[in-house]
């Protein structure tokens, strides 16, 4: 395998491996490892089936069943990422980690892209927790260490997605502002405008104003971003414990599809 870097510190085209074939320990533990250190790896040219897809994933973890999609009948760890001209909204349009209201997160996700925008577009952004932390200024680390911010899932899924919660609604769970990363040991910023609704124990305006002074941080630190653009049959797999991401819907009224797996984590998010 080859690691082509994407940006200097968040990720890196690979080449020289097909993902449909057995893995060894060896070939594994190497893309493991390019993993941790690039946080987002993209792999073109792959041929997957459903199947191939979905032990691919299980070779790094249990796999996750989303929330809003956890009575589906036919592999149930697929989620189907699709847009076309008549879709209401995009999957993923705004930055976001994946379905942080679980107890658990999922650790990584792997999406599979085989139809792009004709017209071109449709590029995903990613950016890198570790620098968004980094960045933040000493009294605001020391600020934000110790204090749990509350992940909703009925924010985007009921709020942007106009979905009927199940019965008992959808996760919500606790999380450390500043989480400490359990392979690298590094610490990042961990909130996000998709799922993070307040802060503990600040006033309601108080928790309003420093999660969206957080949130501009993100968005608004280009050198935070590396951008992937998409070919058909091209694979992207990201740590979603130190990365956030945001599918531009730029290709409208063309179509994009993919289809994600994602894999739980073993440990909760810790400071």
């Amino acid at each position: 395998m080859e690691f082509k870097s994407i940006t200097p510190h968040l990720g890196a085209e690979v080449s020289g491996i097909d993902l449909s074939e057995p893995m060894g320990s060896n070939t594994f533990n190497a893309l493991r490892e390019g993993w941790l250190k690039w946080g987002v790896l993209v792999f073109r040219d792959q041929k997957l089936t459903r199947d191939q897809h979905v032990a691919l994933g299980s070779k790094f973890g249990k796999l996750h069943v989303h929330p809003m999609y956890k009575d589906q009948k036919d592999h149930p760890e697929i989620l189907k990422v699709a847009t076309n001209a008549d879709s209401a909204y995009t999957a993923g349009e705004g930055w976001h980690t994946d379905v942080t209201c679980d107890e658990y997160p999922p650790m990584g996700s792997m999406l599979y892209v085989t139809q792009t925008p004709a017209c071109g577009g449709g590029d995903t952004l990613f950016a890198d927790m570790y620098l968004a932390y980094d960045l933040l200024s000493e009294r605001m680390k020391n600020m934000l260490q110790g204090l749990t911010a509350v992940h909703d899932g009925a924010l985007p899924y009921v709020g942007s997605y106009k979905t009927t919660p199940p019965e008992g609604g959808y996760p919500r769970h606790e999380h450390p502002v500043i989480a400490t990363h359990p392979d690298t040991g590094k610490k990042l910023l961990y909130v996000n405008s998709g799922f993070t609704t307040r802060i503990k124990g600040l006033r309601p305006n108080e928790s309003r104003a420093l999660l969206d002074m957080l949130f501009r941080h993100i968005e608004s630190t280009p050198k935070l971003v590396a951008r992937v653009d998409w070919e058909p049959n091209t694979l992207a797999f990201w740590d979603n414990r130190c990365t956030q991401h945001h599918a531009v819907w730029d290709y409208y009224p063309e179509s994009r599809y993919g289809e994600r797996v994602s894999i739980v984590a073993d440990t909760r998010p810790a400071a």
